[in-house]
């Protein structure tokens, strides 16, 4: 990764626990379809390719993070991985597909960061048993959210894991 760049990636540490996690989950070779929000670097995107992800569309405002997205992808010779530059907040409200699972990773100081879960709910982004998974800092919790299921803190690096509500799931 650049210098340059002014993502935070997730961490070695934080990534092999998710993933260990997630495997409890879902098996990623099932025909899964996967968004990455806030993508970065791509390394979570990278992952979920890595992993049998089927689809994975990773979406990201800057420039030369989208860049680099692209170029790995392009590296790694797969087309599973479909880079969108955008706004997360605007994709959010124009995206008419569903998802298998959905990770973001927002700056931790995000303005609105705290809206995300309902606005994937509100959007219907997740496929009945789907998971989403909210990358954040220590200050926010979201124990009270209605989809709220899991925490995990790995350090500084902290995941909040959310699932539609039976009712959700059954309309």
């Amino acid at each position: 990764m650049p210098r340059t760049f002014k993502a935070r990636p997730t961490t070695d540490f934080a990534k092999e626990n998710l993933f260990n996690v997630l495997s409890n989950y879902m098996d990623f070779e099932e025909n899964v379809s996967a968004l990455d929000l806030f993508a970065g670097t791509g390394s979570i995107s990278i992952e979920l390719v890595s992993r049998g992800c089927e689809k994975v569309v990773s979406v990201e405002k800057d420039p030369q993070h989208y860049a680099f997205i692209n170029r790995i992808m392009e590296e790694v010779k797969t087309d599973k991985c479909i880079p969108i530059r955008a706004d997360v907040f605007r994709f959010i409200d124009r995206c008419n597909e569903q998802f298998d699972f959905i990770f973001a990773d927002p700056p931790y100081e995000l303005k609105g960061l705290e809206t995300i879960p309902s606005l994937i709910f509100e959007h219907r982004l997740l496929k009945e048993d789907g998971l989403f998974v909210l990358e954040h800092g220590k200050k926010n919790n979201f124990e009270n959210d209605p989809h709220f299921i899991e925490h995990r803190a790995y350090g500084s690096v902290n995941f909040s894991f959310f699932k539609a509500t039976e009712k959700e799931a059954e309309q």
